[in-house]
């Protein structure tokens, strides 16, 4: 761990279930529960988890918002379609890459980014 620098995330969950088994499916992230309503994510390049709440994660109400990368960013859209996630924003450029916004099964927003091709 480095002093001052982000360490760990959290986002909400309003079925923790639910958001282990897309998370699971889409980008091969493990889970260690903490009680019934927590759960850490592992294998997603930075530390974090998920803790139940009845909200999501919005950048438009204020909310970071978490950028995945992918060296596969179309597999990685169909593999979010496929698990049940919504896009938000289907795959555009942007200076030095392109990206996708997708929702979770519990209503957080996400992006994929990946290098232009």
């Amino acid at each position: 761990m480095e002093s001052n620098k982000i360490n760990y995330v959290e986002l909400p969950a309003r079925d923790l279930a639910l958001n282990k088994v897309f998370f699971s499916q889409v980008f091969g992230w493990g889970f260690k529960d903490y009680g019934p309503e927590y759960a850490a994510f592992e294998n997603a390049g930075l530390d974090g988890g998920f803790f139940q709440a009845d909200f999501c994660s919005r950048p438009q109400s204020g909310a970071a918002l978490v950028i995945l990368f992918s060296d596969d960013l179309e597999g990685a859209l169909n593999r979010v379609t496929l698990a049940g996630g919504t896009i938000e924003q289907e795959i555009f450029e942007f200076p030095g890459g392109r990206r996708f916004h997708f929702l979770d099964p519990c209503g957080n927003e996400w992006a994929v980014w990946g290098e232009l091709s």
